[in-house]
């Protein structure tokens, strides 16, 4: 019995999916459930499982071809023995004959750039015979210049669309701030252990600014809402977009009714989206929506930045790395762990004075989290 494969039913918001990968060849055999392909989308990779036992006879869709939902992708043989290896082609290509043996090839004669490498210290150059006479020019063979080049992702150029198309339709700016972190790192040290004891997740930074995020959004409800052509759509609800790097590029998995999330579980649902993300195991549905954004670039590294807008989100905070640096305390200068933090809005909805004081709120709530306990 025959079966197709097909390509499954994309979401509305996707037009089309790139085969990625094979993971089974003509004559493999497969199991049920068992991912057969991998199609990327501008937004995730899905799984195409094989739906029953059988033997893998023909893949209609190389590597590389854009398909659209529905279309057949292969077809599994549910009746069928394992073919012999030979068999495992490609259908309608020819099966070339197995090469008879050959000696071994010999070096390659030095290139142009050798040659006259060479001829300017006045050398003659013979053609090498062995690979230990072609180590004796590093320096002329190291001036070849390489070249590659690589289709870039579907993931890639989507993203690459959105930040242009967002930096050329939102009147984007950027204000900055520093957080002492003295009394959050304090925290952690002190209950770490029994955090983790109690929660099976350890105690991150990621959580304490989520929370310091959605305690400034109550307080400045245009920062949480959304421009709609000339309509402002203010969020009854708080939908952080955590950004995580992948080899893929940057994903925005969204953390759902944040306001209603302890702390565990925000650092709970963070670790699954970024374990997930680097397996290409979010859905489209995970990665949809989102009423404001918080990104990480000081785990690379960087010490500030000024992060770009995730339409048609009207802000977005940038973290960045911990630095002991000198403050001034009660006319004291003192050493403390601070944090450059970067608030970029849209100032066709928020002003420069809300911005500066969404920024300083969250900075008020991270330096003295007991605000977020009285609700102040």
């Amino acid at each position: 019995m025959t079966i197709e494969i097909k390509v499954p039913m994309l979401p509305e918001s996707v037009a089309d999916a790139t085969i990625l990968a094979w993971h089974k060849q003509v004559g493999d055999t497969v199991q049920r459930d068992e991912n057969l392909v991998d199609l990327e989308t501008d937004k995730v990779v899905l799984e195409v499982p094989s739906p029953s036992h059988g033997i893998l006879t023909r893949i209609d869709k190389p590597v590389g071809t854009v398909v659209t939902g529905q279309e057949r992708l292969a077809v599994i043989d549910s009746a069928a023995e394992a073919m012999p290896a030979t068999a495992a082609v490609q259908p309608n290509e020819p099966v070339s004959a197995v090469e008879p043996s050959r000696p071994p090839k010999q070096p390659a004669a030095l290139g142009p750039a050798a040659r006259r490498a060479a001829q300017q210290d006045n050398r003659s150059v013979a053609e090498p015979q062995t690979s230990s006479q072609v180590s004796t020019e590093p320096t002329a063979i190291a001036t070849e210049r390489l070249e590659k080049r690589v289709p870039m992702t579907r993931l890639r150029a989507k993203i690459a669309e959105r930040l242009v198309n967002a930096q050329q339709t939102a009147a984007m700016l950027t204000t900055f701030n520093e957080i002492n972190l003295q009394h959050i790192i304090a925290v952690r040290q002190t209950y770490q252990d029994a955090f983790v004891k109690t929660h099976q997740i350890k105690l991150g930074f990621m959580s304490f600014f989520t929370k310091a995020c959605v305690a400034a959004l109550k307080q400045f409800p245009s920062v949480n809402a959304s421009l709609d052509h000339q309509d402002i759509i203010y969020h009854g609800y708080y939908d952080i977009g955590v950004a995580v790097s992948t080899e893929r590029g940057l994903v925005v998995p969204v953390l759902r009714n944040v306001d209603q999330m302890s702390l565990a579980d925000i650092e709970r649902a963070i670790a699954d989206y970024a374990a997930r993300a680097r397996d290409n195991k979010l859905t489209i549905e995970e990665m949809t929506g989102g009423t404001f954004t918080i990104t990480n670039g000081g785990v690379f590294g960087s010490l500030l930045s000024t992060p770009i807008l995730n339409p048609p989100q009207t802000g977005i905070l940038g973290m960045h790395k911990i630095e002991s640096r000198p403050v001034v305390e009660n006319n004291a200068v003192v050493i403390r762990p601070m944090m450059y933090v970067a608030f970029s809005y849209d100032h066709r909805l928020i002003d420069g004075k809300e911005s500066v004081q969404f920024l300083a709120t969250i900075k008020q709530g991270l330096e003295d989290p007991t605000r977020w306990i009285l609700d102040i």
